[in-house]
């Protein structure tokens, strides 16, 4: 499996952000403030994530990555918790034909079958779904679903040190490397996302991709998540292309003619 790490090689980047991670944050104000229940929210969040699947096969970006579940989440009140399951069923019973047909694979990282997270059904479904669009490679979604940074770091470190403990005591003679950690994490099979976007107007990444996003860029827009569109992507990207991706370099090595010495 393919190991990709922007502190160990300098990733190629292009105008295009190869791999785009999305905070999908506000659908609860965003039905605040038209008077409708928060769960009328989530079900216009559903629509956005179509349509930004959609932009993003169009752009030619290759993956995606949407928060859908924090490990936090499940502190909300039990009807919008319960609400939500029933939504995460109902998409990946609807969405997979769809998926399928447009050559977009599945995946789902996160905690699926931790003690007391998601009942057999969604974990019957996901895996089908994973296995039905795994040969396909125009766009790789990824749900992350009862995830959390440090749980991923976490569960990366208890495979690595379950790995050494069958090679015996000698194997930890050696210190534990970037290399041999990283080949555990979620997200393994893509590169680091180029691109961040939170929506809702909060400036924070919430748990999310802590090890991966270590040179992403950062963009955040007041926009709720229901209202964040194709248009709203492209000034994303438009704002990601302006950025100088240095990845520890200088200006000048970057851009040998810049002029610039430091």
């Amino acid at each position: 499996m393919a190991f990709f790490s922007s502190t160990l090689t300098t990733p190629q980047t292009g105008e295009v952000p190869r791999h785009i991670a999305i905070v999908m944050d506000g659908n609860g104000r965003w039905a605040a403030h038209r008077k409708l229940p928060r769960v009328a929210g989530h079900v216009r969040g559903l629509d956005a994530v179509r349509n930004i699947v959609d932009a993003c096969v169009q752009r030619g970006v290759e993956y995606l990555t949407l928060f859908a579940f924090s490990s936090e989440n499940w502190r909300r009140p039990n009807e919008e918790v319960s609400f939500l399951m029933r939504l995460f069923i109902s998409a990946l019973e609807r969405e997979i034909d769809k998926l399928h047909e447009s050559e977009i694979r599945l995946r789902v990282i996160g905690a699926l079958d931790a003690f007391d997270a998601f009942e057999p059904r969604i974990q019957e479904l996901v895996r089908a779904a994973e296995a039905r669009t795994e040969t396909h490679q125009r766009l790789t979604l990824t749900i992350a679903a009862n995830y959390g940074g440090r749980w991923d770091i976490l569960q990366a470190a208890q495979k690595l040190a379950f790995e050494r403990l069958l090679l015996g005591p000698t194997a930890f003679a050696s210190p534990f490397k970037e290399a041999d950690l990283a080949p555990h994490l979620s997200m393994v099979y893509a590169p680091e996302p180029d691109l961040f976007i939170r929506t809702g107007g909060e400036k924070r990444i919430s748990n999310f991709l802590l090890w991966q996003l270590a040179y992403t860029e950062f963009y955040f827009t007041d926009k709720f998540w229901p209202d964040f569109d194709a248009e709203m992507l492209d000034l994303a990207i438009s704002e990601y292309q302006k950025r100088e991706r240095r990845f520890g370099r200088t200006s000048a090595q970057v851009r040998p003619n810049s002029g610039h010495l430091f």
